[in-house]
């Protein structure tokens, strides 16, 4: 009897947290679908004398997701404006002929994302200012990355509270030894032959930069510092040498005053003296009609009727093999059907892929590699390079019949690794674990983390490295039209800025996604008889969102990124400790300026 009791109060309970669970994710999708009803009502149209509004306080991504977890503020559970840099880009080209958007106002204070990202919005919001519309910035505070961004508008405004972050860069990597040494947990590592730059693995066996990875951090440390200057005192009229002044002595950190006084801001304004402002400048004595990316990216659209495409196929995150999420990276089975649809695709004249990746998986790599081959024999592959394109997202690039990249681009990385975990000693001595085995042959245990590699094993996957970076090498020299051992020479595992990589021969030419596309109409012949699509193609919003409600990973990722803000990428490198084993051609770290 008391056994039945038991049970039933525990089917009752888990019945009740099921029911609550369904209300609570009936409530959230109601909610959201009230504020989506709301977006769309007011989404049609444009107001006359609308100021076009940016906060760009969110790592941007190159596109904008499909993800509806992917801009909800978890804390308010409302919607946020977190458009995608094809969107921002699309928007600010808009708006410059646009007779309803009187100009641009952007209100700045940290933007966490990568130079390159920051350096096609700058370019492109310099291009709006041949308009003659205002473009203006408030900020209570400018971090680097949101001053680099500011410094290109017509006026800039700081709370006289506020300060400019002005510091110059930094990289900082983790490194992992100490723990794995705490934990009895050996990382074994295979290199490519002499792959010394190729500093993905040295967090697990050395607790500081090796002098082959400093020299080629301070080498791309100073190539994009040297673009933010250079920026900064074209826009405002300040020498590269004062800048680093600044920059030396915190001048600007902590006094507002300074900002002003050295000419990096225009007005020390509270919020409601920048408001009065853009009054002034909209010609109105009422509020501000102020119109966000998200809103008027609905606000026009694009009536080409074109059968010609130019199909812009997006390859951005980590390489993996398979299929999986393609908003959680690249997957080579996903990726690798896309092209195979745009290449059997008649309407799609030439494909521009759209790179963002640190690279991963050799084999995945090797796979879309393929697959563009394919692509490239029937119709024009133009490569664009986003923040990065290093190790297996330059292996995906390497062939494509012309390279663009901006100046801050992370590219190379060609050099592979194998990392192949070896937790006995926490198994045995720390945990009290012992194992046995029986097996059919001499390696049939190959590959199990309960004891170490025997020196057959490791010589077999020294050649796999040693075969895969030969086939990496040879890949680049055929798509580059260079020698194998020049290729040799530049690669070794080594990180090039994209301004350094077009002297080297890895790039063709400096520019953004824009140049790309322009390059592949004309390799195409289409004239200007063509339209823009997107690839992979975005799922229908309540589609993508019953899939995210089926799952919490997207919901627990969005929220992780919101709550741990730039600590985010500890955990994420924490996990690339599990995630990351096997032949990798990826690229060691991530950069961003702040």
């Amino acid at each position: 009897m008391k056994f039945s009791k038991v049970v039933l109060a525990a089917f009752i309970g888990t019945l009740i947290a099921l029911l609550i669970n369904f209300f609570i994710k009936v409530g959230v999708v109601s909610h959201m679908i009230s504020n989506l009803s709301k977006t769309e009502e007011t989404s049609a149209t444009v107001k006359p004398n609308s100021v076009l509004y940016m906060k760009l306080n969110y790592e941007i991504p190159d596109r904008t997701t499909d993800n509806p977890f992917g801009a909800i503020d978890f804390q308010s559970m409302e919607s946020i404006d977190a458009s995608g840099l094809n969107d921002i880009l699309r928007n600010i080209e808009h708006a410059k002929t646009d007779p309803n958007i009187k100009g641009i106002y952007l209100e700045l204070s940290s933007i966490p994302t990568s130079t390159a990202t920051l350096q096609e919005i700058r370019d492109k919001l310099n291009e709006f200012k041949e308009s003659g519309k205002f473009l203006v910035t408030y900020g209570e505070t400018y971090s680097q990355s949101a001053y680099y961004m500011a410094s290109v508008a017509d006026k800039i405004f700081l709370n006289p509270e506020g300060a400019v972050d002005l510091h110059g860069m930094a990289t900082q990597i983790m490194f992992y030894k100490h723990l794995l040494d705490k934990l009895d947990v050996e990382m074994q590592i295979v290199r490519g032959p002499n792959n010394k730059f190729k500093s993905a693995v040295e967090p697990y066996f050395l607790d500081k930069m090796s002098e082959a990875n400093r020299e080629q951090m301070d080498k791309l440390l100073g190539t994009v510092w040297g673009q933010i200057l250079q920026g900064i005192s074209q826009s405002r009229n300040i020498s590269v040498e004062q800048l680093n002044q600044i920059a030396d002595n915190l001048e600007t950190l902590f006094d507002a005053d300074k900002a002003l006084e050295y000419g990096l801001v225009d007005n020390l304004y509270y919020k409601d003296q920048v408001l009065e402002e853009l009054k002034g400048l909209t010609g109105s004595n009422k509020s501000i009609n102020a119109v966000g990316n998200t809103k008027y990216a609905k606000s026009y659209n694009d009536k080409n009727t074109s059968k010609n495409e130019v199909a812009i196929i997006y390859a951005s995150g980590q390489i993996y093999d398979g299929k999986g999420d393609e908003e959680m990276g690249i997957y080579s089975e996903n990726l690798s059907k896309t092209i195979r649809k745009a290449r059997e695709d008649e309407n799609v004249k030439a494909v521009v892929l759209r790179v963002n990746s640190p690279g991963g998986s050799a084999v995945a790599s090797a796979i879309i590699g393929r697959e563009l081959d394919l692509t490239k024999e029937v119709k024009p592959v133009i490569v664009s390079m986003g923040n990065y394109a290093a190790s297996g997202g330059y292996w995906i690039s390497a062939k494509g019949d012309y390279i663009f990249a901006d100046p801050t681009t992370l590219t190379g990385s060609i050099g592979v690794f194998g990392t192949f975990p070896n937790a006995q000693g926490l198994l045995n001595d720390k945990i009290g674990l012992t194992f046995d085995v029986a097996k059919t042959n001499e390696n049939s245990d190959f590959g199990s983390i309960t004891q170490p590699l025997t020196e057959f094993q490791y010589n077999k996957l020294q050649q796999m490295v040693v075969k895969t970076y030969n086939d990496f090498t040879n890949r680049v020299a055929e798509g580059r039209g260079l020698t194998q051992a020049y290729v040799d020479s530049i690669g070794q595992g080594r990180v090039w800025a994209g301004a350094d990589a077009i002297g080297l021969g890895l790039v063709d030419q400096l520019g953004d996604m824009e140049d790309a596309i322009a390059y592949a109409v004309q390799k195409a012949n289409l004239g200007n008889d063509y339209k823009v699509t997107e690839w992979p193609k975005q799922k229908e919003f309540f589609t993508r969102l019953m899939e995210s409600m089926s799952g919490n990973d997207d919901k627990l990722d969005a929220v992780m990124k919101q709550k741990l803000g730039v600590y985010y990428d500890y955990i994420q490198g924490l996990e690339n400790l599990q995630k990351n084993t096997g032949i990798q051609a990826r690229l060691p770290f991530d950069m961003i300026i702040e």
